[in-house]
């Protein structure tokens, strides 16, 4: 299934055994009573109360004497405490306890059954204490009134040391929210008591209000009020020196007016009608650490032919609503609509008919979210009871007890990526893929060598992912395959070093509020968020457009022998060895395929440009990072797009089972060479139209699998159009390993003419040929007489060597001689290239011999 649901917490292993055991020990020394029935009959109340911020796990149930029992587990130890025995028979429904476990808060009401109903206080039905529970001693009544309330302290960031007050937010059914502020003392040893008992210090945090949230993880309190029929989102953030801020005011384009009272996440909630649960609205906000704030809202339903919800992305400053019908509606739907929290996801679903996966960072491309219906098996898999999503993908199920990490599964996504139809929903499969593995950062070194069971599992399936896409390059009609997977994986290699990236580096290859004071943390991001959406401009992401006119003056200049200055190219070119050995450190492990093992100083002038521009973006817009940290961040991104290149190739060559005998020339091309070279050409054409640099090495090995596989009118094709750029390497092999055959003859003939004139001098001497000859002996001519001025006659040449009476070419010999002496007592000291004038008679008659078939 797409969404797994780890077990962080069970009532029955985690708790169940530990009471059994207490139990045990109790009967055994003469305390307790009862047979195995009566327990199991006492634990049938066994239940979560609440999960406060540290993790820790309030549960709560009856012993044989109908008490109620305040117990906790502790998430980090994996150990049970017992808290606190009430000696009544009520039912509680909120409880919360502080973080140094000193303080209980709960609220209880009357019990319901015949003859067990306690007088509380006349006229009340809910009575909420605060219990000392270190040790046990006072009792106090916080309110006893005729509503429900419900109870929750606050867990202060700074939890190094206690704190002298506590405080207890309140939160009534009567739609106010009060604080109470309860000094604690420490006498006789570790004796905790409260001070002034009488008299707790409280303020009003909120009034009027129809709905509201808790935030355990960010100590955080979201509420609606009603403002003329308007529905105001609020949110007070509370803060380890006693205070709290007031952060937003949003206007939200949904009525709760005859919506009645709900709260999310203060405890389980128990007191509620199940009966009418499918037909209660759902409203819930959802946040994360890149700054992103969600409103997730579903209206209440009156008919369950046809699902409407929407989303609110606050941070982007737009909503989307969406509308879909379901099959089936036979069969009774008696769970309404649960939204998760997925950090960069929002999941939403009904279980048992669809599953919405939406992309919260990026949701301006619907194509980035996820759609299965009730026929896909990854839906039946889901529960069927209603969750409640915690912070930090937790998701609790109040009914069996159970707490769960939510997680994306990045195996069930491949499987999907692999079977489906769609190329939305091949693009949605693939972006979550990823982001569950973070990109390719599992291929790095330090992954390469860890044990760990569950890290191997992720590679695998990243692996998986990047075999997939070898053998699937043309799957996708609407978008180029290896783009998108080579610009997303390269995003999630350095998203995490900043929560920036996502307005800085394009994240596809498919391809806007204010507050009030200024903070730091989340509401710093956040804030940052509504200024990109309010201010910038949507071509903020970095592109190769500069890269591209600077590479291609570079080039010109070196084909005219003009280049700027030699320092300028050289930083450029150090740039380019920075990433080359960044790559290399990251990657221990030898590699099948000879890539980055040669120079290529077209790759890496290009490379290298693409540092300085990239580094200057980062900079630009960047505030307040080191610029190591920035130098290092561009290395890493662009090592890891080189990387990723590698592996498509390395693992398309693994799979066809080439070995080093592929880069000679001594072969005939294999269907599995051509399936290499295919993959090698998309992977061409991709980076081509982003202009990104590839691997030192591709070409070689690209022109090489070209000379097995292709016929050479279509292999000069390749080589005319762009598609097959000769390198000095690739065509060195050429002319040693292919003979001088007639077909090898015209194969080689037909490579040096397109070659570039210093690349092409220096091969043909490599050519042990007429025809080469030829070529060098007509360079060697065209240099000499560029800047031939008429001198005056030498009668001192010696016209003995001469072998052939033909007056004009006698007369062209003795002028490039004449020449060749001159330069050469001008410039004694130049090296010579071996060619002189009669070497150039010697060509010249056997090229016309040749030509007149003597």
């Amino acid at each position: 299934m797409a969404l797994r649901l780890v077990a962080d917490f069970d009532l029955g292993k985690d708790v169940l055994p530990w009471l059994r055991a207490q139990r045990a020990v109790s009967e055994a020394s003469g305390a307790g009573s009862g047979s195995a029935d009566v327990l199991e009959n006492d634990y049938e109340s066994l239940r979560v109360l609440n999960v406060e911020r540290n993790g820790n796990i309030i549960y709560t149930y009856k012993d044989d004497k109908g008490n109620v029992v305040f117990g906790l587990y502790d998430c980090q130890t994996r150990q049970n405490e017992l808290l606190y025995t009430f000696e009544k028979d009520l039912q509680v429904f909120s409880c919360s306890v502080n973080s140094e476990r000193t303080l209980l808060a709960a609220s209880l009401v009357q019990s319901t059954k015949e003859g067990k109903r306690n007088e509380l206080q006349p006229g009340s039905k809910c009575l909420t204490l605060l219990l000392e529970i270190h040790p046990v001693n006072n009792v106090k009544v916080l309110k006893a009134v005729d509503s429900y309330i419900w109870v929750q302290f606050l867990y202060p960031h700074v939890e190094s040391h206690p704190l002298p007050e506590n405080r207890l937010l309140l939160i009534s059914e009567e739609k106010y929210i009060e604080q109470f502020r309860i000094h604690v003392a420490q006498e006789d040893g570790n004796r905790v008591v409260i001070k002034n008992s009488g008299h707790l210090p409280r303020d009003r945090i909120a009034e009027d209000f129809v709905w509201a949230q808790w935030d355990m993880s960010e100590q955080r309190l979201y509420y609606i009020d009603l403002k003329k029929s308007r529905s105001i989102l609020k949110c007070i953030q509370f803060y380890a020196d006693e205070s709290y801020n007031l952060m937003f005011e949003v206007p939200l384009d949904i009525s709760l007016s005859n919506s009645g009272f709900k709260l999310v996440n203060f405890g389980c909630d128990y007191h509620e009608d199940r009966d009418k649960f499918s037909k209660h609205l759902t409203l819930c906000v959802f946040t994360n650490h890149t700054g992103s704030l969600c409103v997730c809202y579903s209206p209440k339903c009156a008919s369950w032919e046809q699902i409407t919800y929407s989303v609110f992305y606050i941070h982007k400053g737009h909503s989307k609503t969406f509308t879909t019908s379901l099959e089936n509606v036979g069969s009774h739907v008696t769970k309404g609509i649960t939204f998760l929290n997925l950090d960069y996801y929002v999941a939403v679903y009904l279980p048992g008919h669809f599953f919405h996966l939406l992309n919260v960072q990026h949701p301006d491309l619907i194509c980035h979210n996820l759609f299965l219906t009730g026929n896909n098996e990854m839906i039946d898999m889901l529960p069927h009871c209603p969750l409640q999503s915690l912070s930090g993908s937790l998701v609790l199920d109040c009914c069996s007890g159970k707490l769960y990490r939510a997680l994306l599964s990045q195996s069930s996504l491949l499987q999907l990526l692999q079977n489906t139809r769609l190329d939305c929903e091949k693009m949605a499969a693939l972006h979550c893929a990823l982001y569950c593995g973070q990109g390719a950062q599992f291929l790095e070194g330090q992954w390469r060598h860890r044990a760990d069971l569950n890290t191997n599992r992720v590679l695998s399936d990243f692996l998986k992912i990047i075999q997939w896409i070898s053998e699937n390059v043309s799957a996708c009609h609407s978008f180029d395959l290896i783009q998108e997977f080579i610009i997303a994986s390269s995003y999630w290699s350095v998203y995490s070093e900043t929560s920036n990236m996502d307005k800085l580096l394009p994240h596809s290859s498919v391809l806007t509020w204010n507050t009030v004071l200024s903070f730091k943390g989340y509401w710093e991001k956040l804030n940052s968020n509504l200024e990109y959406v309010k201010y910038a401009k949507p071509h903020f992401h970095y592109n190769n457009s500069v890269v591209r006119r600077e590479w291609h003056n570079l080039i010109s200049e070196e084909k005219t022998g003009k280049r700027r200055s030699t320092a300028y190219v050289r930083n450029i070119l150090d740039n380019a060895v920075k990433v080359i050995s960044n790559l290399e450190a990251r990657n221990l492990g030898p590699r099948l395929t000879p890539l980055l093992q040669e120079e290529d100083s077209h790759q890496r002038l290009l490379m290298g440009l693409m540092v300085s521009e990239l580094k200057d973006h980062f900079l630009r817009h960047l505030q307040g990072v080191e610029k190591k940290k920035i130098e290092q961040m561009v290395l890493d991104y662009i090592s890891k797009l080189l990387d990723l290149i590698c592996h498509i190739v390395e693992t398309s060559w693994r799979k066809h089972n080439l070995h080093s005998w592929v880069l000679h020339f001594n072969s005939r091309g294999s269907a599995a060479e051509f399936a290499v070279f295919h993959i090698m050409t998309r992977i061409l054409e991709a980076t081509n139209s982003l202009f990104l640099p590839l691997p030192p090495g591709f070409h070689t090995l690209h022109t090489i699998l070209g000379v097995h596989c292709l016929p050479l009118h279509n292999l000069l094709h390749c080589i005319d159009s762009g598609v097959l750029l000769l390198t000095e390497t690739a065509v060195i092999r050429l002319m040693k390993d292919l003979d001088n055959t007639e077909k090898n003859e015209k194969l080689k003939f037909s490579i040096i003419v397109r070659l570039p004139p210093l690349i092409g001098q220096k091969i043909c001497r490599l050519w042990d040929h007429p025809m080469s000859s030829n070529i060098i002996s007509r360079n060697h001519v065209t240099r000499l007489l560029q800047n031939y001025k008429k001198q005056p006659r030498n009668s001192m040449i010696d016209k003995s060597s001469f072998s052939v009476e033909f007056l004009p070419l006698n007369y062209f010999i003795e002028i490039l001689t004449d020449i060749e002496s001159s330069n050469q007592a001008l410039y004694p000291f130049e090296g010579r290239d071996n060619v002189d004038a009669e070497f150039v008679e010697e060509a010249a008659l056997k090229h016309t011999t040749m030509l007149l078939g003597l």
